[in-house]
């Protein structure tokens, strides 16, 4: 398993106060790494957690396949390229009601991975930047909303986008669950033929080892840079 999960603490945390994301939150890594803090009390929510852990991997590997056949790629070649899942982790987020002077949430950013599940309750709040617009995704029960994220953006070439989203905080508690399908940390990510060389365009893109962005990323929050342009998206691989 690569170093870079340490990076990432296990069981309860908060946003610090500096910072200008507004939550609380709970992260789950894979139940049989002996990795993940629960909760004395209510005492079935480690069963529950563990029950629903490899479900949502079901889940996220036929969205994978779906993705795959949409791509025009061999059939299970991400799959094949993407066949470790040891790397999922599962969050839980509770935002505050919004202030008279701030209702910042989780700032606009991009999910590093390969695919993210999102469950969001009543209140909403998720918004979707499109066309320099911000698009409410208004709350439909029952539903998953599924997020592309920056390793299709790159083994695309840019032909599908990593989709930049934020959270604005509304008038009540917000709750979410949000499940990050990944890849493995030492697994090499650069545009593949079939978006270039098979169609005689450009690498958009140098290649990079996925737990290097990991850690550039982390370091974004751990460090957070002094100027936005600072702050690291995969746009740092650009060519």
């Amino acid at each position: 398993m690569a170093g870079w999960k340490g990076l990432l603490p296990s069981g309860y945390g908060r946003q610090p106060e500096h910072s200008k994301d507004k939550n609380e939150y709970f992260v789950v890594f894979v139940p049989d790494f002996g990795l993940n803090v629960y909760p004395d009390q209510p005492t079935e929510f480690k069963g529950v957690i563990e029950d629903c852990y490899p479900r949502l991997v079901e889940v996220a590997s036929l969205i994978q396949e779906i993705i795959n056949n949409f791509m025009g790629l061999p059939p299970n070649f991400l799959k094949e390229y993407n066949q470790t899942r040891d790397m999922e982790f599962m969050t839980a987020h509770r935002y505050f009601p919004a202030t008279e002077t701030e209702n910042n949430g989780i700032s606009a950013h991009e999910d590093s991975n390969c695919l993210t599940l999102i469950f969001q309750d009543e209140v909403g709040g998720l918004e979707v930047l499109k066309d320099a617009d911000w698009i409410p995704i208004e709350p439909i029960e029952g539903s998953i909303i599924v997020n592309l994220g920056d390793i299709i953006q790159v083994l695309s070439n840019n032909k599908y986008k990593s989709a930049t989203h934020r959270v604005i905080r509304k008038g009540a508690h917000r709750h979410s669950f949000s499940f990050f399908f990944n890849i493995d940390g030492d697994k090499w990510i650069e545009p593949l033929p079939q978006f270039t060389t098979d169609i005689g365009e450009s690498p958009k893109y140098r290649g990079f080892h996925y737990e290097e962005y990991i850690q550039l990323r982390v370091r974004n929050k751990t460090h957070p840079p002094s100027r936005p342009e600072d702050v690291i998206h995969v746009t740092h691989y650009s060519i």
